[in-house]
């Protein structure tokens, strides 16, 4: 396992740095680039618009004048309803990913409001038109060269497990594991793993406090106050067995990055080192798994 030491990745949201309105103090992307270098990642996702030029090839050059690659980034769009047509906006968005030479489209199954605190019942209907937009999004990324994958996120129309079971039976498009946004939607991601290796494309590694978890699934607290009060802990110290997620997908096979990420909400600048110093521990922990193997 001691090559996915170089397929180790950074996302924004790590600093803070969200596309939820009013989410916290947000760090300029030349501080989260330069600290991502600096902690050793191999590359990053994109964050939210905004974060990077919009520009494809300014996109493109601001990571590589920092010597990051890039992986592809997170794609909040609105899939269930009929009167919708996703496809424009997700175009756009591959434009910046063929520049950059990202491979990777993590695509949300986007509520259509604002944050990630609550979401609508989708009957059969909703059900079908978003089955059938997965797959003829991860057709549309396919073209362009990229890879195409549905992320389970609290708070979206594919959060929880007959959520997750519908993704894998009514669909054939490829899942990014967040170890995270499953746990807290009440699924457990090494179940998942282990019976569903060959649909993972893509990781995302966080760990967790699994009774703020319980309080976001028993309804006692948001999902956002629960990040607020640090549900999300760096690899190694929270209740999600990541050497067992990690171990089972390597000897898969699987050859994907693994985007650490610590959702973090700041609520003004920090006055000591701030976020990179969880990264560097969740960066620790992966390579003491990958020693291991």
């Amino acid at each position: 396992m001691t090559d996915l030491v170089h397929r180790i990745a950074g996302a924004p949201i790590s600093w803070g740095v969200c596309e939820v309105p009013g989410w916290g103090w947000q760090y300029d992307p030349q501080t989260v680039l330069a600290e991502m270098r600096e902690v050793g990642l191999a590359a990053t996702e994109f964050g939210p618009d905004g974060f990077l030029p919009d520009d494809p090839a300014e996109k493109a050059k601001t990571l590589a004048d920092v010597g990051l690659r890039a992986v592809g980034g997170f794609v909040p769009v609105v899939l269930h309803d009929p009167s919708y047509d996703p496809s424009p906006a997700v175009a756009a968005a591959l434009e910046g990913f063929v520049a950059a030479g990202a491979t990777t489209l993590v695509l949300a199954a986007a509520t259509g409001r604002d944050g990630y605190d609550d979401r609508p019942v989708l009957d059969e209907a909703g059900w079908s038109t978003l089955l059938g937009n997965l797959d003829k999004l991860a057709m549309l990324a396919a073209a362009s060269g990229v890879l195409a994958t549905i992320h389970p996120h609290v708070g979206t129309m594919v959060e929880n497990a007959a959520d997750v079971e519908h993704v894998l039976s009514g669909s054939s498009i490829g899942l990014t594991l967040d170890t995270g946004h499953l746990l807290i939607g009440g699924v457990d991601p090494v179940a998942l793993v282990v019976e569903h290796t060959d649909r993972v494309r893509h990781t995302h590694l966080k760990d967790v406090d699994a009774t703020w978890a319980a309080r976001v699934q028993a309804g006692s607290v948001s999902y956002t106050d629960a990040v607020r009060q640090g549900m999300y802990r760096p690899l190694g110290a929270g209740d999600i067995d990541i050497a067992t997620i990690v171990g089972t997908l390597e000897r898969a096979g699987y050859d994907g990055w693994y985007v650490l990420e610590q959702d973090t909400i700041l609520p003004e600048r920090p006055t000591d080192e701030g976020p990179v110093v969880d990264v560097r521990a969740s960066i620790a922990h992966l390579r003491e798994i990958a020693g291991r193997g």
